[in-house]
């Protein structure tokens, strides 16, 4: 039975960054064989960035083993300063508008079944890269049919006409990640602002009801479990479906420190409470992130994807 470690750190901003020892229960195998070895290559060869490599994402060689990859557009820097996010940060260079092309032949040369698209903020413009969302879903739609789309947004400070352009190019998914509870907003993503997560998660659903709406939630930051149910009730208040949860694990010394490790009894305890109060699905294990398993939810949800491949797709 997994035992809860003894030391807790409850406050992001103490100074102390002695790591906590890593249960037994998570175990993080780096990527390695020929097909994660393929496909880095054919990233590098089309100058594209994935979020599975910038984030070291635990789970990579899983998922691209299984065909699902997360693709990271507008570049590589990111305009804000969130403090568990190792993406790089500062002023970011101009658009490229051959981005979405590229994606989509990656997508299709990867023969993938489930694309992920994520970003960087892009706060030096006002739309916020929306239309680069839109350009490459209907690429991706041209190039290789039948692939299910899921776009993990920024929340564009939440600008309706930003999304309503995203949205107009109907992805099966629309994702984004709430991340912590509101008292540890500022203190996690100082830029960030709940209310826009919530207009964006909200207004997504008014927009397209058929879509599938997603977010997720770190623990382990500082946050009580009463405040974890209390940000997953205001999910299912805005219509999310799909709900991820995982543990916080700090890239490096200089970003947040963990205050604690959720023992696996916690992890289902969320899972059922989700189920509880309406999720269709959720994911809550020490390893989940925000694509974790993206291809087996859009297959049995998703509305959007009968509509234009048939029910016998997936």
């Amino acid at each position: 039975m997994p035992v809860t470690p003894t030391r807790e750190r409850v406050n992001p901003e103490k100074t102390d960054t002695t790591p906590l020892r890593r249960p037994e229960w998570i175990k993080v195998r780096p990527p390695s064989g020929e097909t994660y070895a393929r496909l880095q290559t054919l990233m590098r060869s089309k100058a594209l960035h994935t979020v599975c490599e910038e984030a070291m994402c635990p789970n990579l060689g899983e998922c691209w083993g299984s065909g699902t990859a997360t693709f990271l557009m507008l570049g590589d820097v990111c305009t804000r300063t969130c403090r568990f996010c190792d993406i790089k940060h500062g002023r970011p260079e101009v658009l490229d508008w051959l981005e979405p092309e590229r994606v989509a032949q990656a997508v299709k040369s990867m023969d993938l079944k489930h694309a992920v698209i994520t970003s960087v903020n892009r706060d030096d413009r006002r739309d916020g890269g929306a239309p680069i969302f839109a350009m490459v879903i209907r690429r991706i739609r041209a190039l290789r049919p039948g692939c299910s789309i899921e776009v993990l947004i920024p929340d564009f400070k939440g600008s309706l006409e930003a999304l309503k352009i995203v949205m107009d190019a109907r992805p099966e998914i629309l994702n984004h990640n709430v991340e912590t509870v509101p008292r540890l907003f500022k203190q996690v993503q100082p830029q960030d602002n709940y209310e826009w997560a919530a207009a964006t998660l909200s207004n997504a659903k008014k927009l397209d009801p058929d879509v599938l709406t997603k977010s997720g939630i770190m623990v382990g930051l500082g946050e009580t479990l009463d405040e974890v149910k209390a940000v997953m009730r205001d999910q299912r208040s805005w219509g999310v479906d799909i709900l991820t949860v995982g543990q916080y694990l700090q890239p490096s010394k200089k970003h947040l420190p963990i205050a604690r490790y959720y023992t696996l009894e916690e992890f289902k305890e969320i899972r059922d409470y989700g189920r509880e109060i309406g999720f269709k699905w959720v994911e809550s294990a020490p390893l989940v992130r925000s694509s974790y398993h993206a291809g087996e939810q859009v297959r049995a949800l998703s509305a959007v994807h009968r509509k234009l491949y048939g029910e016998s797709s997936g």
